[in-house]
């Protein structure tokens, strides 16, 4: 192997495949709730360009890990005959849903605050902020025996947290509802994107592979392996399936704009009462 090789046959080092609810899962979610917590407590030292630079920063993390995960899932090193094989997983194509936040948080960071920026942060604030926080509640079976893919899933799903946390902390996102209607043309927009390439296999050919490459988990071609959704797959036709899944997001988007508004509803209430109450007591003064 040359030093290239070398390096990525050392990030296929593995581990215990850790468990929900084990020792990592819990310890990385502890550390997402801390860093949330920290962007709360510190968000009215942050500026909107420390915002920006942030986002534009885990972006080039969170692509950063990614090529290394495609590289470590392409390459291959049989230790009894000692060669080097590459072979490409299209399965791990990276344009899962929550694949998007790492090109969202690229073109936000690149981006001028204007409509398309607004839509965009709003994206992260609603949906990459629901799948983020689904995914660090129950991993599923995210979780790998390769100690690299394990730290990538859990750095990459608690930051899509912490970035949402973040948006809404520093007020990037307005706290109206028509925040979830820039979303949705977001949303709407990778969904899109998402069918057209698993369309573009299918017409290049790439079902007679036997490779799968099942974007977001709506492809006609191939079953949809997500809980719940996977039922419906099954027992109802394409269609069906299709809207459900649409819906679904949807309402998921729709009600992580809702929390935020009544959290900051709360929060002016509670601050209009401390006002009131201490004008009282300076009128009892005087």
């Amino acid at each position: 192997m040359n030093a290239f090789e070398k390096f990525l046959y050392a990030f296929q080092s593995t581990m215990t495949k850790p468990s929900i609810l084990g020792w990592y899962h819990i310890l990385c979610f502890l550390l997402m709730i801390t860093a949330s917590v920290l962007v709360v407590v510190f968000r009215k030292k942050i500026s909107e360009k420390g915002v920006k630079y942030t986002i534009l920063t885990m972006s080039i993390i969170l692509i950063v890990f990614e090529i290394i995960k495609q590289l470590i899932y392409s390459f291959n090193y049989d230790e009894i005959t000692q060669t080097v094989t590459w072979d490409y997983q299209w399965y791990a194509f990276p344009f899962q849903f929550c694949s998007t936040p790492m090109y969202i948080m690229l073109i936000a960071g690149l981006c001028k605050k204007n409509l398309f920026r607004d839509c965009l942060y709003s994206y992260l604030g609603t949906f990459a902020l629901f799948a983020g926080l689904v995914v660090m509640f129950y991993p599923g079976d995210v979780f790998s025996s390769t100690i690299f893919i394990n730290i990538h899933t859990m750095l990459w799903h608690g930051s899509m947290v912490v970035i949402g946390v973040l948006l809404w902390a520093t007020h990037s996102i307005e706290f109206k509802q028509k925040t979830f209607l820039k979303s949705c043309g977001v949303f709407l927009v990778v969904l899109l994107l998402a069918m057209l390439m698993n369309l573009i296999w299918k017409w290049a050919g790439g079902l007679e592979t036997g490779e799968t490459f099942n974007m977001f988990y709506i492809s006609p071609f191939y079953p949809c392996t997500l809980p719940v959704l996977n039922i419906i797959y099954e027992k109802t036709p394409y269609i069906v399936f299709l809207l459900c899944y649409i819906l679904g997001f949807l309402l998921a988007g729709y009600i992580f704009t809702l929390i935020p508004i009544l959290i900051n509803r709360i929060n002016l209430k509670i601050k209009l009462k401390k006002i009131q109450k201490l004008n009282e007591n300076l009128k009892n003064n005087n």
